[in-house]
């Protein structure tokens, strides 16, 4: 098995759940309060003295990455297993062959969990499928969405019909009431939409944009699924997934399957409500994207992200739709090394011709949100924010990128910029800069 490849202070620092943590590890990253500590090809283990009695058992499993540590805090990962992160990423954990009897113990766990999830996905526990009575089901659900879908277009036409600007004076109630119709259709996705819509309207500054935009998708999501039956099979797999019909995942797993070893590009979480999400996008050597797509609700905690510039090997179930595709893994990824991104395929030579393939892809996908986008040879402006390629051509830079950090990182550097291009504009999600002495390193924003 190839060994892990240490992590730089940049990556242990981008896995943090927030400031106060990585402030609160750096004050307990040094050996003194360590003890038992030890590092192999996948796990980082050991003990810290805390102020009680016993010290805390911290392991962290590199491959995934998971985290464990004895201590109280609801946080993932702590500031202890931030700190052990760090005395490693600094040369300070030596490497040993036999593990501590807790590390040891929570790697068999692991490993028993990982062997009881297989099982109940390779298997079905409730018995037979009665397909008259699922054919019933899936009927009675198209009826409803069907009705729901005529219910939605006569919405957006009397909101047509009143101006925009009327509807921005309607209070919250009016949008939630039409989403709750949706719901009531078996139409989340389209409900999702719908609410933040109402949001959107009375918070946003560009809300006649944004409106006019978003209710045409809403319009053409709506005609889509009217002539649903003249789509292609990707096509008609991503309507449903646009609208709110989920594929299940013992379905995902029997479908088109690929072993690989895959270059995690870059991660992005977002908070939608009290729905948490987390985006990870990954590239084979080919240059088929996967994304992995990670939800929690209230009192759940996201997985830990796949660290950007690492290898993974490991056998993705890609969801029904068009490229790229939604995946999942199948198994427990195996870390194979690091790469940055420089080389990658899907790397676009100019702004311009990543806008193309933007174009190709929303040609047949129209009403996707986002799409990944990787600019090799590019430089960040502060005023008015910009990402601008060798060729002079630039693009806005969203809300949600930290400029400041960017500027800092990269130095007024040329640099390799991964990210997404939503709602007109370009989200820095990773990028690769090269320093003084040309060592090239990837840094997670």
């Amino acid at each position: 098995m190839a060994e892990v490849t240490r992590w730089s202070r940049e990556q242990v620092i981008a896995a943090a759940p927030d400031a106060s943590s990585v402030s609160a590890a750096q004050k307990l990253a040094r050996p003194g309060p360590w003890s038992q500590a030890g590092a192999n090809d996948l796990l980082v283990w050991g003990q810290c003295q805390g102020s009680g009695k016993n010290p805390y058992q911290v392991s962290v499993d590199l491959a995934e990455p998971a985290y464990r540590c004895s201590c109280p805090s609801r946080k993932f990962p702590c500031k202890h297993a931030l700190a052990l992160l760090l005395l490693w990423a600094d040369g300070h954990v030596d490497s040993a062959e036999a593990l501590a009897d807790f590390a040891q113990a929570w790697a068999d766990q692991r490993v028993t969990r990982a062997e009881a999830s297989a099982r109940r996905a390779s298997g079905r526990e409730d018995g037979p499928v009665d397909p008259e009575a699922q054919a019933k089901r899936v009927a009675s659900r198209i009826a409803k969405m069907d009705a729901g879908i005529e219910d939605l277009c006569v919405w957006l036409e009397d909101l047509a019909r009143t101006g925009l600007a009327a509807a921005r004076s309607q209070p919250y109630a009016f949008w939630d009431r039409a989403a709750s119709r949706l719901v009531d259709a078996q139409l989340p996705g389209l409900a999702d939409r719908v609410r933040a819509l109402g949001s959107d309207a009375l918070s946003r500054k560009d809300w006649e944009d944004h409106l006019v935009r978003h209710v045409g998708r809403l319009w053409l999501l709506a005609q889509s699924w009217r002539g649903r039956d003249d789509l292609t099979d990707d096509q008609q797999a991503d309507l449903r997934a646009a609208v709110g019909w989920t594929t299940p995942t013992e379905q995902v797993r029997s479908g088109r399957t690929r072993s690989a070893t895959w270059r995690v590009l870059g991660a992005h979480r977002s908070d939608d409500g009290p729905l948490q999400q987390q985006r990870t996008w990954l590239c084979a050597d080919d240059g088929e994207l996967a994304l992995l797509l990670d939800t929690a609700g209230p009192g759940q905690a996201l997985a830990v992200p796949q660290l950007a510039g690492s290898l993974v090997r490991a056998e993705l179930a890609f969801y029904p739709g068009a490229a790229p595709r939604r995946a999942l893994f199948v198994d427990q990824p195996t870390a194979a090394g690091s790469a940055g991104l420089t080389g990658t395929p899907i790397g676009a030579p100019s702004i311009r011709s990543a806008l193309a393939r933007v174009a190709d892809e929303v040609s047949f996908t129209p009403w996707r949100d986002r799409h990944a986008m990787l600019l090799p040879g590019v430089a960040f402006s502060r005023t008015p924010g910009l990402i601008v390629d060798a060729d002079g051509d630039a693009l806005p830079l969203d809300g949600a990128t930290d400029l400041e950090r960017l500027l800092a990182v990269s130095g007024g550097r040329a640099a390799a910029a991964f990210g997404e291009w939503e709602a007109g504009a370009f989200r820095v999600l990773t990028v690769e800069i090269a320093d003084a002495a040309g060592t090239r390193r990837v840094v997670p924003l």
